[in-house]
């Protein structure tokens, strides 16, 4: 009975082996926090004004996002490969994007439609989430502020244009 124990517990070890050393661990840890800090600014920042899309949505986006691919990267995938794994966060972030735009009845400039932003910005977050997760850190970082101006700034400025019309 010792010898089905040992066999047991040697392949426990041999199954959460995938992490070799302290560098590889330190790089997933480091690239995985990035990834779930930078959507959740993003995420705050939309549920503070209100939108669908909060805090939660936005980090576990980017976590995902930056997850499969820092996965594929880990598992030693050539680039065709890589460019496979992106095309797949993409299109699946497309699919959780459509399901935030509501169409809604016309007003008087035509049609009405909500989320595009909340869309467009899940989208992002999924790309801040990739660029993380490839070890591109300071590109997520500079993304998520451009992403932060788009969010916040851009209306003052649409606001102020409209106001002189």
């Amino acid at each position: 009975m010792d010898a089905w124990w040992q066999e047991v517990w040697q392949t426990l070890q041999a199954e959460f082996a995938d992490i070799g050393d302290a560098k590889q661990l330190t790089q997933i840890t480091v690239r995985l926090l990035i990834a779930a800090i930078l959507g959740a600014i993003l995420g705050f920042e939309r549920e503070h004004k209100g939108k669908a899309a909060g805090v939660r949505t936005h980090m576990l986006v980017a976590l995902g996002a930056a997850l499969f691919v820092l996965v594929a990267q880990m598992s030693g995938n050539q680039a065709d490969a890589m460019s496979r794994v992106v095309q797949g966060v993409i299109a699946g972030i497309g699919f959780l994007g459509a399901g935030t735009i509501l169409k809604g009845k016309e007003d008087e400039e035509g049609q009405y439609v909500r989320g595009l932003t909340t869309a467009a910005g899940l989208w992002m977050t999924a790309a801040i989430g990739v660029a993380a997760g490839m070890g591109r850190e300071s590109t997520a970082v500079f993304s998520t502020l451009l992403a932060l101006a788009v969010f916040s700034v851009m209306p003052r400025i649409v606001n102020t244009f409209e106001k002189n019309d």
